[in-house]
């Protein structure tokens, strides 16, 4: 077993060196490459790599990595006070791009059942792909930025809302009322007792042996992922626990310093995600989920900058700044995969309609990184001019 992991972690980094290397000789986007090595090697390419399942549970940390320290950048005040601003911009977007799904679905001649489940699969955007494309020391302290990430977050409720229903429809829980019940009770609690702890308890260690710089890349680490497992144990997601993980401790002046040290390590498993992503995909059913996956894809990069700018200009906000939120959260999201497998699982859709759902995720995320990468600041541009990190 350690020999396969070994020999699948060669493929992966120095498959993932070579063709990183070719996109920036190129001027392509790393995360592109990233998901073609992936298709290329895993199991319905070239099948050197047949565990995709393990890659995908590795990389959901990097996820959690992500999110932790998106939240070390967010002040509390701030990010409330956003929260409260969009979130009936949220609501309504997700209803838009819900029946966008739904129309275009049944257009093909699919089910109404599998239709509505594309439907819900497309009303989200992708928080990796979105923040992966945000400045760190710079968006993220900006209007655009909050924005941005108000909205992911808002999205991400709405989609473990929607991941409970499909639970229960589908028979896999017990005491639905209940599993409804514990996340609205949870979040709350959660966030208040991460304060508490973080006030009370982590920044008087983190001051007694701040020396120490191995016990605070530890101690950061084994709080994200302790607030992540207490959060998934409360009904939530593990990504929300480790954002209220790192909202906590954003307030203190530590929260740029290990920030920055977590960086290398939450790279490390973003190329296993974006990498499982193309591992993951059947590609002997390409050619009967192309054409509605590129329409959807498509309509998706289209319409979302469109009803994003519409709605914003509700809360008053500047139309450049609209339309950059707008493209920025063009494109489906990992949220939708999970929608797709899960459905799948439970018998309410079939495999070709989970491929489709998975198709235009990816091709949505390829679409909406060009689209950023050449017209926005960002961390991974090729010109030099947009280029922040």
């Amino acid at each position: 077993m350690e020999a396969s992991i070994v020999h699948s972690f060669f493929l992966i980094f120095a498959g993932a060196a070579v063709v990183a290397s070719l996109a920036l000789f190129t001027k392509q986007p790393l995360i592109i490459a990233y998901i073609a090595l992936g298709a290329l090697i895993g199991p319905s390419g070239l099948s050197y790599i047949n565990e995709p399942k393990l890659m995908d549970e590795m990389s959901h940390i990097g996820i959690i990595f992500l999110l932790f320290l998106l939240g070390l950048d967010m002040q509390p005040s701030h990010l409330l006070n956003m929260l409260k601003k969009a979130s009936w911009v949220a609501l309504a977007s997700s209803a838009v791009f819900a029946l966008l799904g739904y129309v275009i679905t049944l257009a093909f001649g699919y089910t109404t059942t599998e239709a509505i489940i594309v439907g819900v699969a497309m009303m989200f955007s992708s928080t990796i792909v979105c923040i992966k494309l945000l400045p760190t020391t710079v968006l993220h302290h900006k209007h655009t930025g909050e924005l941005v990430v108000g909205l992911l977050l808002l999205q991400d409720m709405i989609a473990i809302a929607v991941l409970l229903v499909l639970y229960a429809v589908g028979g896999q829980e017990q005491s639905s009322y209940l599993n409804y019940l514990i996340p609205v009770i949870g979040l709350p609690l959660l966030i208040g007792v991460s304060f508490v702890f973080v006030k009370y308890i982590l920044l008087r260690l983190i001051a007694r042996f701040d020396r120490y710089h191995e016990y605070i890349f530890l101690l950061s680490i084994g709080w994200c992922l302790a607030m992540a497992v207490v959060a998934e144990t409360a009904g939530l997601s593990a990504e929300m626990g480790a954002f209220v993980a790192g909202v906590a401790l954003a307030t203190s002046p530590i929260s740029q310093y290990i920030a920055t040290n977590l960086k290398p390590l939450r790279d490390f498993f973003l190329i296993l995600f974006f990498f499982s992503i193309g591992a993951s995909f059947n590609l002997d059913l390409l050619p009967l989920v192309i054409v509605p996956a590129l329409l959807l894809a498509l309509t998706s990069l289209a319409l979302k900058p469109v009803t994003f700018r519409f709605l914003l200009k509700g809360l008053k906000e500047d139309p450049s700044t609209s339309w950059e939120v707008g493209f920025r959260l063009g494109q489906v999201s990992e949220f939708s995969l999970l929608i797709a497998y899960l459905a799948a699982s439970i018998g309410m859709i079939g495999t070709e309609v989970s491929h489709v759902i998975q198709a235009t995720a990816i091709l949505s995320f390829a679409l909406s990184t060009y689209v950023v990468i050449l017209n926005f600041p960002n961390p991974i541009a090729i010109s030099d001019r947009l280029r922040r990190d």
